[in-house]
């Protein structure tokens, strides 16, 4: 009777430990409504394009504990440059600001400038963002749209939502180092 009694009792306790993390997950985590309504604000639209975006985020990842708002500019001709900054924000901190540039290579022509709001996954600090993050990017803009791809490196995987104008079109792969300075320098 003892045996069943602590049994019982340790049965409890895992009971209560799951649901505290599935409590705490929800109040650090951002749910598909509330990125929808981020967003749609952040790009001042709400479209299909938009809203099949962060459902295929969600779909693929779950929960981001994380967003960057923010815009970019990059241009190719084989060989590629981007630049950006945003706002790093999470539901436990102020928002941050933060910048990123990187290069690229690929069959890649063009120039852009884009809206981009990042949706980022198991960022447990901030400054381990702070790192390059390899991707391959395929982009066709001649009008607005939307894309999306995914970048990880250390566990952290980002999924940016980008809204472009411009010019380009092809496929390039290169790496986005997100940074707390502004720099030049793409490396």
């Amino acid at each position: 009777m003892k045996r069943f009694a602590t049994a019982l009792m340790f049965a409890f306790a895992l009971l209560l430990a799951s649901n505290h993390a599935a409590v705490a997950e929800e109040h650090d985590t951002y749910d598909t409504d509330e990125i929808f309504e981020k967003a749609a604000g952040f790009f001042g639209e709400v479209s299909e394009g938009l809203a099949k975006a962060v459902e295929k985020a969600f779909d693929d990842q779950g929960r981001p504990n994380a967003y960057i708002a923010g815009e970019e500019a990059s241009g190719a001709i084989g060989i590629g440059l981007r630049y950006g900054k945003g706002k790093l924000n999470r539901k436990t901190a102020e928002p941050r600001q933060i910048f990123w540039q990187g290069p690229s290579i690929g069959f890649d022509v063009g120039g852009d400038a884009s809206k981009v709001f990042v949706l980022i996954y198991n960022l447990k600090e901030p400054d381990s963002l702070f790192r390059r993050f390899p991707g391959v990017d395929g982009s066709l803009y001649f009008v607005a749209g939307f894309g999306i791809h995914y970048e990880s490196a250390g566990g952290i995987t980002l999924a940016p939502i980008r809204s472009g104008v411009g010019l380009r079109a092809g496929a390039n792969v290169g790496y986005t180092h997100y940074t707390k300075k502004r720099s030049w320098l793409p490396f």
